[in-house]
């Protein structure tokens, strides 16, 4: 599988949106083992934060594709002050999932950390998310003990679960 890495442009907008809330909510995300579905009713974002995250200067959107076809995103924040990089709202389309490609796209995500010559890959998972925490852990990541509650916009979700709350996970990154 070749699969190719580039930043979004605002015109993916709808297409990244369509594709995250695939991952996430809805019947199309039962096909995959990353949904929320259990968890949230509603979507997980919609085009305009899209368009919005890519063109915020300090946010970027990462796209994987194969042959054109969009296949996975994720959100990378820069914070220089802290040598961090926010890796977040990160999708495989649902029918791809187990097959490698969230592995090769975490590796190009730590490519670009070292790139931009920061030190640590930070983020958030939803702490009922046992599964998807162990995956992250087998990819380097630890579990801190750093908690937030889950937003309570209803643009993130409409959660079905009382006191959703989100722990931060870290992965140093060394040359």
């Amino acid at each position: 599988m070749s699969l190719q890495f580039l930043f979004a442009v605002a015109a993916d907008s709808a297409a990244i949106a369509d594709l995250v809330n695939s991952a996430y909510r809805g019947d199309s995300s039962t096909s995959g083992w990353t949904t929320e579905a259990h968890l949230l009713d509603g979507q997980r974002t919609d085009a305009d934060e899209i368009k919005q995250k890519i063109e915020d200067r300090n946010s970027f959107i990462l796209t994987a594709r194969e042959n054109q076809e969009l296949i996975g995103s994720c959100e990378l924040i820069a914070n220089a002050e802290t040598s961090e990089l926010y890796f977040g709202m990160f999708t495989i389309k649902p029918v791809l999932q187990n097959k490698g490609l969230g592995k090769a796209f975490l590796e190009q995500v730590e490519k670009i950390a070292k790139q931009w010559k920061l030190k640590k890959i930070k983020m958030t998972v939803i702490t009922l998310r046992t599964e998807l925490i162990e995956y992250y852990k087998r990819r380097g990541f630890k579990v801190t003990d750093e908690y937030i509650p889950f937003p309570t916009e209803e643009r993130f979700g409409i959660p079905k679960v009382k006191d959703l709350q989100m722990v931060y996970l870290v992965k140093d990154i060394h040359e």
